[in-house]
């Protein structure tokens, strides 16, 4: 395995064990549930927004260690970007853990640790919960998300 491997396998190792961000926001202005029937991963999300800004995003849940180390990311990198920036850069997780847009991976400062999913399709319905229950969050969605 190679120093970047090993650098990124630590990375997701470390949110795993200390997840940032895990807990709820009681007074929430968005919110959303997302679960992925396969695997039993369940996530919330929470998220308090202020002139177009998130200015707070926790989640709570359960899930394989690249779930909730998706999840402790997603929540430090949506914090201070506008709805936007936000909904862009689902675009862009999706394309590279996806594999569908390979030129994200430049841009995507530490989620560029989950690049290696595109290569276990069922693993990327794990790196990805978390993110399609944000976007439901920021939408507003009251469906909750499935990744089925």
């Amino acid at each position: 395995m190679s120093d970047h491997d090993d650098l990124y396998q630590e990375i997701i190792l470390d949110h795993n064990k200390s997840p940032r961000n895990r807990r709820r926001i009681e007074d929430a202005d968005h919110s959303a549930e997302g679960y992925n029937p396969l695997c039993g991963d369940h996530v919330s999300v929470f998220l308090n927004v202020q002139d177009g800004v998130v200015t707070e995003a926790t989640f709570e849940g359960s899930g394989c260690a690249i779930s909730t180390a998706s999840a402790s990311l997603m929540t430090e990198a949506v914090k201070g970007k506008t709805l936007a920036e936000a909904k862009a850069l689902f675009e862009k997780f999706h394309g590279l853990v996806t594999g569908e847009d390979e030129r994200s991976e430049r841009s995507l400062g530490k989620l560029e640790v989950f690049s290696g999913v595109c290569q276990y399709p069922a693993r990327v319905k794990c790196a990805t919960l978390a993110w399609h229950t944000v976007r439901a969050a920021l939408d507003k969605d009251d469906e909750a998300v499935s990744t089925e």
